[in-house]
């Protein structure tokens, strides 16, 4: 029988140090919050203000040089702290679990699903027969489809969504009373997000399950937890009830990092979005006063010399003695909105037509990756380009640089001029022209060069600089991404994330690009590092008249930064037009899907459209119209043989669908809508099928 506790979680004035250089550097500072049976309780701050170290507190999993100063950690009313090494195990075994943010590190490669999961009921004593049952029934539980199927393949073969489920039903194989979910959706497609958080709370709602959800994704949160704590500097500065704290926030840090998010259809024509100025303070450099003061534009000399205690405000906590005027918090960019650059030509800078990728034979055994792909690209602005894992995205960025050989018969036009299929083939100047930002910097940069070496590398590679020439355009190039001298004589992994980020940005812009791809290059930042690295793509492209093609399945991003969008699917254009028409509507029924799953603070929650199963293969796609596996506005037997025309919608906005777009524009606006429920799914509902 388990503790019947009040709470399933409690943080007592809990603090944790790090020791560094001999000494101990507190990380977490007197952090109190309790987590009642069955609630949902979300920890958000930037990346540094110990939201992890609050997790592994509550398994005892700290770091080596970890260890709990202060106060106490009580699951189901125990004390974690006092438990010897077997009960401890015996707690992590039976009550609680984690999900992580990465499935496909959590997952062993070399070992089957099923023997996974299957290990887990094992430990709590079954035997194998009966824990290869249960395996079935919680693959089953968590909603994947041929969970025989699944039991036999390794993790490699399975979407990141089908391996978070895995993860998911191992975190509750042993049927715990805390689940502690750490960025479980960070890197997943909008649609796959939104599956993975509607069987969350189906199955939180179902066993009663109480959470700790970790994210940076405020949005998420919002729709997801019935309370939130916002974390800064290791300390606790805000809490109360989500609505509340995301509605009325009383802390200006909690109001800095809401004006941050590209919210409410925002886009970069009507000015840049606010960033909070400055960096989190070091690990132990806090002083006497308050910990957000250097950032803070409300600040005073009071706030220097006295911490604030956590007020008291009904219900809604502040750690800021002038949390009344919260809101209040001047704005950090007062830029006019930026007008990107005329083209000098009549035509487009970049012209695609025609371009086929088949990996493989073509014909049977072949993937179709891009197929008869078409688009203009004009100088100066910036293409959005969505979809889901699998809908050829990267594919065409490789193609578009040279990385991959397309098919005979497309063409591809930087300028005018045509450019050869592979980029050893292609002449300097159009080498240079096309360049790319990584997902992520830490792959993509050296770690052993310094940040002054890899710039001036790409200038003399790319640019032909030497000399004080290179000199005094790295430092040109280093104001324009707000890089200072200190961080140029440092190596990439003494930076941040955002940091990395600016030095990818440097690299790409040192030949003077026409064209540069983004590969999701804000996915995995903080929002406020997000909004710094948007804004610094607008502005540079407002100086330098340069275009962008902008992977992202972040889709409030994707409408904040591009003028033009095209939705692929399964390498088909699904639809293309003006980035305000496309989201505005009509749609086509995979972006109405899409924009279904997107998640927004302060938005009323409409019905989402849920997608059946999964994304085809594109060794084997569907005959007719791609999406009519997955339709819920398929008509018949004409979606199923007969492959739709792109249709114009209005001048320059096409759709693929055998549905005219006035009839598809009138089915949209009588899709009805369903209440927000916090961590459970939204109620089925008729999406309007003909």
């Amino acid at each position: 029988m388990r503790d019947e506790a009040e709470n399933a979680l409690e943080l007592d004035d809990l603090s944790v140090a790090y020791r560094v250089g001999g000494i101990d550097r507190l990380v977490l500072r007197n952090v109190s919050f309790r987590i009642a049976r069955g609630e949902a309780y979300g920890l958000v701050g930037e990346s540094g203000c110990g939201k992890s170290t609050a997790a592994y507190s509550v398994a005892r999993y700290l770091p080596r040089n970890g260890s709990v100063t202060g106060g106490h950690v009580r699951l189901d009313g125990k004390d974690i702290m006092g438990l010897g090494t077997e009960e401890l195990r015996r707690v992590r075994a039976e009550r609680l679990s984690t999900v992580y943010q990465d499935p496909g590190k959590a997952l062993n490669p070399s070992i089957r699903i099923g023997r996974q999961v299957a290990e887990v009921f094992e430990i709590g004593g079954a035997s194998a027969e009966e824990a290869r049952a249960r395996t079935l029934g919680m693959l089953e539980k968590v909603q994947i489809s041929d969970p025989p199927r699944v039991m036999q393949s390794y993790p490699h073969q399975l979407s990141g969504g089908m391996q978070q489920r895995v993860g998911i039903a191992m975190a509750l194989a042993n049927d715990p009373s805390m689940l502690i979910l750490d960025e479980p959706t960070t890197g997943l497609d909008a649609t796959v997000e939104a599956e993975v958080l509607d069987l969350i709370g189906h199955l939180r709602r179902e066993l009663s399950i109480s959470v700790l959800f970790i994210s940076h994704n405020l949005a998420i949160v919002s729709r997801m937890c019935d309370r939130v704590g916002v974390l800064y500097a290791g300390m606790l500065v805000e809490e109360g009830p989500t609505d509340r704290v995301f509605g009325a926030p009383r802390h200006p840090y909690t109001v800095a990092l809401l004006r941050c998010l590209p919210r409410g259809g925002r886009r970069k024509s009507s000015g840049q979005l606010d960033t909070i100025p400055g960096f989190l303070p070091g690990i132990g450099a806090i002083g006497d006063g308050c910990a957000f003061a250097d950032r803070c534009g409300l600040v005073v000399d009071r706030c220097r010399v006295e911490r604030p205690p956590l007020y008291d405000l009904g219900g809604q906590m502040s750690r800021c003695h002038f949390h009344d005027r919260a809101q209040s918090l001047p704005h950090t960019t007062l830029k006019a909105p930026s007008e990107s650059k005329p083209s000098a030509i009549g035509r487009p800078v970049l012209r695609v037509q025609g371009l086929n990728k088949t990996y493989g034979r073509r014909g049977s055994g072949g993937v179709v990756a891009v197929k008869d792909l078409s688009l203009d690209l004009p100088a100066g602005q910036t293409l959005g380009l969505v979809g889901e894992s699998g809908s050829g995205k990267t594919s065409f960025a490789r193609t578009l640089l040279g990385l991959t050989e397309p098919d005979e018969g497309g063409h591809i036009e930087l300028e005018g001029k045509e450019l050869a299929p592979r980029v050893e083939e292609r002449s300097f100047e159009q080498a240079k022209s096309l360049q790319i930002i990584f997902q992520n910097p830490d792959s993509a940069l050296n770690r052993s060069h310094s940040v002054r070496s890899l710039i001036g590398r790409a200038l003399r590679r790319l640019g032909g600089f030497r000399g004080a020439d290179m000199d005094r355009r790295l430092e040109e190039l280093a104001s324009a991404v707000r890089l200072t001298e200190h961080h140029l004589s440092v190596s990439p992994r003494q930076l941040s994330g955002g940091l990395k980020q600016r030095v990818a940005i440097a690299r790409a812009f040192a030949g003077d690009p026409r064209v540069v791809v983004c590969d999701e290059p804000t996915s995995a930042l903080d929002v406020s590092v997000q909004a710094a690295i948007l804004n610094l793509l607008a502005e540079l492209q407002s100086e330098r008249g340069v275009s962008y093609i902008f992977i992202s399945h972040d889709l409030g991003v994707v409408r904040y930064l591009s003028d033009q969008v095209v939705v692929l699917y399964l390498g088909r254009v699904m639809e293309y037009g003006p980035s305000e028409e496309v989201f505005s509507g009509p749609q086509h029924p995979y972006t109405e899907a899409l924009l279904s799953a997107a998640s927004d603070i302060g938005e009323p929650e409409g019905g989402r459209i849920r997608l059946d199963g999964e994304i085809p293969s594109a060794a084997a796609p569907p005959s007719g119209c791609a999406f009519h596996t997955r339709c819920p506005r398929r008509i018949g037997s004409i979606c199923d043989d007969v492959d739709p025309e792109l249709v114009e919608a209005r001048s320059g906005h096409a759709i693929r669908c055998h549905i005219p777009p006035d009839e598809l524009a009138a089915l949209q606006t009588r899709r009805p809508s369903a209440p927000s429920q916090k961590m459970s799914p939204e109620r089925s509902d008729d999406h309007g099928r003909p």
